[in-house]
């Protein structure tokens, strides 16, 4: 399938003026029979690439998606389009899912559904029956325990992708650094995927960061920023205090603002939804509970009244601003403490005890499923190893290619290689809100985006080109080796200094003089 065509295909049967960058790339994978994984910022056209390499392909078109709001978002996309779609979700009664089910065994349907939904054999069994011709998991990220997001039930993905007989896996995701991509290809089974990675510059966010020394400081600027920014806002929080801390400064200036976290009742969260989306409070001061299916398009503004655990959730949670490509301000508040407190939070390892535990009992042969955060964990990282497989109905049962004795020691040292490169994420978090250069670059590289700047839309930069950018001894992107660290990738310069993101040893700045002249990195 040539270029022309899939273009044709996008414009009179999509309505598309044109591709983006990446979905021609993606389509024509998928359509030549590899699986991919693509990495689109949000807006980028994620949904764009099933549709057309659905088209392409025999079959019906499975589609894993976590939300029924973003079902139902998809559902109306493709049927004004004129295309068969179906959806699957603990709303429909027996009789609705079983209709909806049997016709997609009729034809080339998209069929939309949750995790939840392919845990149930009957709806596997029809599937495979329809034999599909592509398996998509939207917001592949939830996979990954890399994130605040993770979601047990993605865990059973490939195993269930392998049951219903799919030829093609497709994951996409808004964000994802090279640690989280990793996770993915490897939980999804995706088979030599072609990695697809989007245009992640946002031009339109104006990029700023302050430091400030006292929480009353941070305070004050909150309130300084919300009266003198127009429009509705974001104001994100580490924690279900600090938020509530948050809402109450903004409250007592006079704001219309209303609190969202975890803490709170399912009602409040709904009411407090409600005003925010529709207009009778201005401010949502929020943990990152309020996250993902939030589409507000005119949300003019976003403050972190705490700085995230990595870029990785800056960069998702920023992406919530401005989502209608008007111009939007994006501003950190940070203590140095609050590092510290992002370092306690965010801690990750699986305890010895619980893997010690679940291990023994599947090697004597029982089948367990995830239950507490503890046991889910355990069981994914004795799946990570090897050591146990994600079987189609939820369960987990023992491979046999290792002894229980050989699983510990694995864990131990995957524990201990997690935690080296977590805190080298919070480290690079750190730095981005510390930087004096271009803030724009600093965060695009992070994601494996060569761009140099200055982009004059940032609290640093100008808008001249300054003086050309000295000679690299290794391109952004490239792999090299270190005796000491092993094998990484370059992700961007910075003066005279390089960041290398070592896959054993999570992101390290080395002096370029020094590296050339003593040969300490060379190429993979």
């Amino acid at each position: 399938m040539g270029a022309v065509t899939v273009e044709e295909l996008a414009r009179d049967r999509l309505g598309f003026a044109g591709l983006r960058p990446g979905q021609l790339r993606a389509v024509e994978a998928l359509a030549g029979d590899r699986d991919v994984l693509a990495v689109l910022p949000t807006g980028g056209g994620k949904s764009a690439i099933y549709e057309l390499a659905g088209l392409l392909r025999p079959g019906p078109t499975i589609v894993v998606s976590p939300l029924i709001a973003l079902q139902d978002d998809q559902l109306s996309h493709l049927r004004a389009s004129g295309l068969p779609a179906i959806v699957l979700n603990s709303q429909q009664s027996a009789g609705t899912h079983a209709a909806a089910l049997l016709a997609s065994c009729d034809s080339d349907t998209f069929v939309f559904l949750s995790p939840e939904q392919l845990a149930i054999k009957e709806t596997r069994e029809t599937l495979m029956r329809a034999r599909p011709g592509l398996f998509a998991v939207d917001e592949a990220h939830l996979i990954s325990q890399w994130g605040h997001d993770f979601r047990p039930d993605y865990m059973m993905l490939g195993a269930q992708s392998d049951a219903v007989g799919a030829p093609v896996r497709l994951a996409l995701t808004a964000t994802a650094a090279p640690p989280v991509r990793t996770e993915i290809i490897r939980r999804l089974g995706l088979r030599d995927p072609d990695v697809v990675i989007g245009d992640f510059d946002r031009p339109h966010l104006h990029l700023s960061a302050q430091h400030v020394l006292a929480v009353s400081d941070k305070q004050r600027e909150l309130v300084h920023a919300a009266a003198s920014l127009a429009g509705p806002g974001i104001v994100y929080a580490a924690t279900h205090a600090s938020a509530q801390q948050a809402n109450d400064a903004l409250a007592s200036a006079g704001e219309q603002v209303r609190v969202y976290h975890a803490g709170l009742s399912g009602r409040e969260r709904h009411d407090a939804m409600t005003a925010f989306l529709g207009g009778s409070a201005r401010i949502m001061a929020a943990t990152v509970a309020f996250g993902m299916g939030i589409d507000k398009p005119d949300v003019r503004w976003l403050v972190h009244y705490d700085p995230p655990p990595s870029l990785d959730a800056y960069y998702q949670e920023i992406g919530r601003a401005g989502r209608d490509g008007a111009p939007a301000e994006v501003r950190l508040l940070y203590r140095y403490e609050d590092f510290d407190t992002a370092r306690h939070l965010t801690e990750r390892g699986v305890p010895g005890g619980p893997v010690a535990r679940i291990a023994a009992a599947l090697a004597a042969g029982e089948r367990l499923e995830h239950g507490t955060r503890l046991q889910t964990a355990a069981l994914s990282r004795l799946a990570d190893l090897g050591a146990a497989t994600w079987q189609v109905d939820g369960t987990v049962s023992w491979s046999g290619t290792m002894t229980v004795q050989a699983a510990l020691t694995a864990s131990e040292a995957e524990t201990e290689r997690e935690r080296e490169i977590e805190r080298t994420r919070l480290t690079m978090m750190q730095r981005y809100a510390d930087h004096t250069g271009c803030r724009r670059s600093y965060l695009l590289s992070y994601f494996g985006q060569d761009y140099p700047g200055p982009c004059g839309n940032c609290d640093n930069d100008r808008t001249s080109a300054g003086s050309p950018p000295p000679a690299l001894p290794f391109p952004v992107g490239a792999r090299v080796v270190s005796e000491h660290w092993g094998t990484g990738s370059v992700q961007r310069y910075d003066g005279d200094h390089v960041t290398v993101l070592f896959d054993d040893h999570g992101y390290r700045e080395l002096y370029v003089p020094a590296l050339v002249e003593r040969g300490l990195l060379r190429s993979a």
